[in-house]
């Protein structure tokens, strides 16, 4: 009798944990995960994985913004609104930027200051990616008139200052994208109402003032340095100029002051051999660094 009941304890199954597989016997789970683990590392385990389950039921406190100033959009501690105009400009051209998302919430952006020497009426901005007729019927109409300019360095740019002078309509609006260069490219190519407007660059050999942000080469200019060069080209007033680069003198002379440093555009570092970044493997990126150094327009 002893003998069938020690034959009928051998034969019964054991217990699996949950979600051991049925071919894995004790000793081959042990052999795989490098040995048998010893009890206190398991219950050590168990204990971080409680405490860091309860890591995540602790409330969490929203990151708290300092107060902006509602003009200049700068914290209200180094507020820029000493270096705008006491009034808005006024201009009569119609300027229209369109902003990537990307740059909405950028620390160091121009698009605000901007915005803050000219007249609401007289300066829109857009956020976005793409535009259509359905999404922006404003835009749209803008865009198809004879009176509208785009100022994108393509292929078929004209320069705004020669263009003025023949063209049978004088330009009333001037649409300007916000971003980085290759958010720009995106943006203009893949929006087929910016096909509609004629194309002007700026022959310009004023060197960017926006020294604290490193721009691809030595002609780039930020969105605020080409919309003062352009209006003030379109306005016939150099004091345009002056006055809109004004607070981006400002803005950088102060974060020069608290730490920041001067940054040289891509093209300089790559010419002179600064350059601190690994030259890129992907052979589109290998090849436009390559053009930079050899002062190729891209």
């Amino acid at each position: 009798m002893e003998s069938q009941k020690e034959a009928r304890i051998l034969q019964q199954p054991v217990a699996r944990p949950p979600g051991a597989s049925r071919s894995q016997t004790p000793n081959a789970k042990e052999r795989q995960e490098g040995g048998p683990v010893p009890a206190a590392a398991a219950l050590g385990a168990e204990a971080d994985d409680d405490s860091a389950d309860g890591l995540w039921e602790l409330p969490v406190e929203p990151a708290k913004r300092r107060p902006e100033c509602s003009r200049c959009s700068r914290p209200q501690k180094v507020c820029l609104c000493p270096f705008l105009p006491a009034h808005p400009l006024h201009i009569s051209t119609h300027l229209y930027i369109i902003q990537h998302p990307a740059e909405e919430n950028k620390v160091l952006r121009t698009v605000p200051l901007l915005a803050a020497c000219l007249p609401q009426d007289k300066c829109k901005v857009k956020i976005g990616r793409r535009f259509s007729e359905e999404r922006d019927p404003e835009l749209s109409t803008v865009c198809q008139k004879s009176g509208t300019l785009i100022l994108y360095p393509g292929a078929e740019a004209a320069n705004l200052e020669e263009f003025i002078l023949d063209s049978p309509v004088y330009p009333s609006t001037i649409i300007i994208i916000d971003g980085t260069w290759s958010q720009a490219k995106d943006i203009f190519y893949k929006n087929s109402l910016f096909r509609h407007p004629k194309q002007v660059q700026l022959k310009t050999s004023i060197s960017s003032q926006y020294v604290i942000r490193m721009q691809p080469t030595n002609r780039c200019l930020s969105t605020l340095e080409c919309a003062a060069v352009a209006l003030s080209i379109l306005e016939k007033n150099n004091y345009i100029q002056e006055t809109l680069l004004r607070p981006l003198q400002a803005l950088c002379s102060f974060q020069l002051q608290h730490g920041a440093q001067i940054r040289l555009s891509k093209e300089h570092l790559l010419k002179n051999g600064l350059y601190p970044k690994p030259m890129p493997k992907n052979k589109r990126k290998l090849r436009k660094m390559q053009l930079l150094k050899n002062s190729v327009k891209i």
